[in-house]
């Protein structure tokens, strides 16, 4: 076979679609959404309107770009089959490699605080608010929560593993069911006082940027799942798996930012920056709070 035979073929690889990347690209997007989109609306919503149009203008080269270049670094290893551990010690190093799995767990230690203080607001919300019953002392309940996860995981990680990829897509439609029924609940007062300095009730514009940024990269993260898929894609598409990917990313991230910031909108023009304010301080997610806001039945027991 002749180099220029060899050559078309490969243009062909990366211009053809195959079924494994519709497989990536959903399993990108579904690991990307996640419980961080549901603690995005309130950040974002409290600054006023300007912050959540530079949001959606940032979400996409913001999260695509940091993930294609997280791909082309793991794609960038000598040997195929390289993960990221194996590429950070071929490039720096065994110090390095070790330097980058610390900083890792720092990275995600946070995250970790943040879901076990939100799950314990969600779930104490709704005994006293669905349930009408007196909630237990702070201490018991996230105790109780926090232990009984911690036994599921032990017993079954691969098994929940498997079963959060499934229930994500489902999630995914619950979100966009629930912003198309806010829909008849839109208001103008996220348009009222318009100003860089703020809406004269949450952060001004610069501080809420600082603040919404960590959270909307939260919010679209599969950083985790980057090694596998160049590595997977390195395999199959061998020289070409960078444009392949590249591809793949950018539909990924446009699903991503076309589902969560409608939902994003959805909320904060059903409530006003006072109401997202609320539930800031509650610190719950926006499911709890629409769903002690609308007093909804369906909304006050499916959502948290």
């Amino acid at each position: 076979m002749d180099n220029t035979t060899i050559g078309t073929l490969s243009k062909q690889s990366v211009s053809s679609w195959r079924k494994t990347d519709t497989m990536w690209m959903l399993g990108l997007y579904g690991t990307a959404i996640g419980a961080g989109v549901l603690f995005l609306p309130i950040n974002a919503g409290i600054g006023g309107l300007i912050p959540l149009i530079i949001m959606a203008i940032l979400a996409f080269p913001m999260t695509f770009f940091a993930h294609r270049g997280l791909t082309r670094f793991v794609l960038s290893g000598k040997n195929a089959g390289e993960d990221i551990t194996e590429v950070v010690e071929e490039h720096f190093g065994i110090s390095a490699g070790k330097l980058i799995t610390l900083l890792y767990f720092f990275a995600i230690y946070p995250i970790l605080l943040v879901y076990s203080v939100a799950i314990t607001n969600t779930v104490e919300s709704f005994i006293t608010h669905q349930m009408h019953m007196t909630a237990p002392p702070r201490a018991i309940l996230s105790l109780v929560l926090l232990l009984g996860l911690m036994t599921l995981v032990h017993f079954g990680q691969d098994l929940i593993v498997k079963a959060m990829s499934i229930l994500v897509f489902p999630f995914v439609a619950v979100l966009m069911a629930l912003a198309l029924y806010l829909i008849p609940n839109w208001n103008t007062t996220v348009f009222e006082n318009v100003s860089l300095s703020g809406n004269g009730v949450g952060h001004g514009m610069l501080m809420t940027l600082w603040l919404v940024i960590p959270v909307m990269v939260f919010s679209f993260n599969h950083s985790p799942i980057i090694s596998s898929f160049a590595v997977a894609k390195r395999k199959e598409y061998g020289d070409d798996a960078e444009k392949k990917c590249s591809r793949i990313l950018a539909f990924s991230h446009i699903m991503m930012v076309l589902t969560v910031m409608f939902f994003v909108f959805s909320c904060v023009l059903s409530l006003s920056p006072a109401d997202l304010m609320e539930a800031k301080a509650q610190n719950v997610s926006i499911l709890s709070y629409l769903a002690n806001h609308f007093s909804n039945p369906v909304i006050e027991y499916i959502a948290p």
